[in-house]
């Protein structure tokens, strides 16, 4: 109940401050206001409702992004400390993490936060064997979020479509990931999960993806290293 009452007040200091921040603009300018007229006025007033309006929708949706997290996060058969989410049972958990990743897709869709929530909603499909539903939500998530977003819905498309027996549209998705890599799905990444999908098809190319990351050093040596170990001789 704090954190609610916490919140409310900062709206409302938000909301006194926006009012206080108008009425210094329309002193600072009241005589060019007065020289445009209405319009000029009507149009920074429309400008400043939107611009309002957005951040507190930005707000809006990164709580409750925080707070779904927090149930996603929150442990099993432990007790709660200091208010934080716990839960008696895996199925406890399981329904209010679905039930305010949903609501915040509903409220919010076809924002960032609402894409962020759909992705856990599909991992959590693929985690009930709901392939069919899994696959229909990181479709719309490749499609429609951001290229980082998109490009972890699509990284999670290959690996579903891989086990399903769809290996040409891994490859696909996986090819296209190499040669776009974002700040979430490096090229590494991509190669090695192509090399997995190569490794009993094609394992002469899996093998020449992987080699050079082994030969390389550095950070990503050590997994490279473990993904050529399975990879056939031949």
């Amino acid at each position: 109940m704090a954190t609610h009452l916490t919140r409310k007040e900062l709206k409302h200091d938000n909301v006194a401050l926006r009012v206080e921040e108008t009425f210094d603009f329309f002193n600072t300018h009241r005589k060019e206001l007065i020289r445009y007229g209405g319009i000029a006025i009507a149009v920074v007033v429309v400008i400043g409702a939107i611009f309002y309006y957005r951040n507190a929708q930005h707000q809006s949706r990164e709580a409750a992004l925080s707070e779904a997290l927090a149930l996603q996060n929150a442990p099993v058969g432990i007790a709660s400390q200091n208010g934080t989410p716990a839960f008696a049972t895996d199925q406890q958990k399981k329904e209010a993490v679905s039930r305010a990743f949903n609501n915040l897709v509903k409220d919010y869709g076809g924002s960032e936060e609402a894409y962020i929530a759909q992705y856990y909603l599909a991992s959590m499909a693929v985690d009930a064997g709901k392939m069919d539903e899994a696959k229909r939500s990181f479709l719309d998530v490749a499609d429609h979020a951001d290229r980082n977003y998109a490009s972890l819905a699509k990284l999670a498309l290959a690996q579903l479509d891989f086990a399903t027996g769809d290996s040409a549209s891994a490859q696909a998705l996986l090819r296209g990931l190499m040669d776009n890599p974002t700040d979430l799905v490096s090229k590494t990444t991509a190669t090695l999960a192509l090399a997995r999908v190569l490794a009993k098809s094609n394992p002469v190319e899996a093998r020449s993806l992987v080699q050079p990351l082994v030969t390389a050093g550095g950070d990503d040596a050590t997994i490279a290293a473990q993904v050529m170990s399975e990879i056939p001789a031949k």
